[in-house]
């Protein structure tokens, strides 16, 4: 009986490839879950994506300034105690919007202070056009997403 050495992985290379996986799953499970089972770096990667679909809903919007946020909040990023999205979806508060986040287990704030508006080019406008903040804030960590002045949207540090 001919027997291939090597033709397939033993039995102990098997455990320690299983074992590997299972700690980088809890690292990163543990990552993304806190006590409160919502993590603000979670919230935070939701925020970003409000922001950006805000922006780009004014961008696309192809009104002044002041016609846009005079007659429709569709165009204005509003930060709230618990929820930030468009000054209408965060009014509304209805799931059949994608515009806004709402979480009770975390608190936001903005710097500075909403309603963040932008102009046609994605920049952010008025008391914002130096750049803006806003801050996730859980019961264990602090994280921010950051506007620059030409727009970008980015994940800040988390504490």
């Amino acid at each position: 009986m001919d027997s291939k050495l090597g033709a397939g992985f033993t039995l102990v290379e098997l455990i320690v490839v299983i074992l590997l996986l299972a700690i980088i799953s809890l690292y990163a499970a543990s990552r993304y879950s806190g006590r409160d089972d919502v993590a603000a770096m979670v919230v935070q990667e939701q925020v970003i994506s409000v922001v950006r679909q805000v922006q780009v809903n004014r961008m696309q919007s192809n009104v002044s300034v002041s016609a846009a946020l005079a007659t429709n909040s569709n165009f204005v990023l509003d930060v709230e105690a618990n929820c930030v999205g468009s000054g209408a979806a965060c009014e509304q508060a209805s799931d059949s919007r994608s515009d806004w986040v709402r979480s009770d287990t975390v608190t936001f704030t903005s710097n500075p202070a909403a309603p963040l508006y932008f102009d046609l080019l994605g920049n952010p406008a008025g008391s914002a056009a130096s750049g803006a903040t806003i801050t996730i804030t859980s019961s264990e960590q602090s994280c921010t997403v950051a506007i620059n002045t030409q727009g970008y949207v980015s994940r800040g540090g988390c504490s």
